[in-house]
């Protein structure tokens, strides 16, 4: 009997999958026997990924999609499920921060940022809702916004704004979904130590921080694996307009 979380029969496409949360996500589910299709601009890190997982037995094909390009969503959705099926499971995971104080963030600074996370992340689960309604099948999106779309903190206005956003546009998707039997969750990770950021946790401001979260720890990038199991299989069946918060207990100060 498969269990709980069995993702073995998913076909599931990763945005943002070169690096980072991205990269963990489509490590861990591909481990858990789903086949996965790796979407980012950047193809030579996603080709090593795939690279990976094939040598480990699973099922990966890498994509180059640029969330920001309505036209590159949906052709990389076609090479997706042209070389793996129709795609099951939508990681919508891409996103960059522009970090300065508000008045020092230029129209560039937050067009940049409102397109990658917001806008990209929008059209990228319309356009995969759509397939989904075509073939009448099942669906699921997982959204990855972050405790900052909950909370604030100082130089990352366009960023905080934009995983609000997402939050909000979690719901009204699983709202309009649901009679469609696509369900859209949403998880909102607190500070994870990634690539990008693992030089400023050993740094005065970074370990200052670490210690405002409540476990006294920065999380790691394997501290998301549950939640993404939860959200990505059957296990999350009843839930749909959730927001799953994996933070260490950061928002509760």
């Amino acid at each position: 009997m498969p269990g709980l979380f069995d993702v073995s029969k998913e076909i599931i496409l990763v945005t943002g999958a070169s690096q980072g949360l991205g990269r963990q996500f489509a490590r861990v589910l591909s481990a858990q026997g789903a086949a996965v299709a790796l979407a980012a601009r950047q193809t030579a890190k996603l080709k090593s990924l795939e690279d990976e997982i094939l040598g480990q037995g699973g099922r990966a094909v890498a994509v180059q999609m640029d969330v920001t390009d309505t036209a590159s969503i949906a052709e990389a959705i076609d090479r997706a499920e042209a070389a793996l099926g129709p795609v099951s499971v939508l990681i919508n995971n891409a996103g960059i921060a522009v970090e300065k104080l508000a008045v020092d963030q230029t129209e560039a600074d937050w067009d940049a940022v409102i397109n990658a996370n917001l806008k990209g992340a929008y059209f990228a689960a319309t356009e995969m809702a759509r397939r989904m309604i075509a073939r009448k099948q099942e669906g699921n999106i997982v959204n990855i916004a972050s405790v900052l779309g909950l909370g604030v903190m100082k130089f990352l206005s366009p960023y905080t704004i934009s995983k609000a956003g997402i939050i909000q546009a979690t719901k009204a998707m699983a709202l309009e979904l649901a009679g469609n039997r696509i369900r859209v969750n949403a998880l909102a990770p607190g500070y994870i130590d990634t690539e990008m950021n693992h030089d400023f946790w050993s740094t005065p401001a970074g370990e200052k921080l670490a210690k405002r979260i409540p476990q006294r720890r920065v999380g790691a990038e394997s501290d998301l694996d549950g939640a993404i199991m939860l959200l990505a299989s059957n296990a999350s069946r009843y839930m749909t307009g959730s927001v799953v918060t994996v933070d260490g207990g950061f928002l509760l100060n």
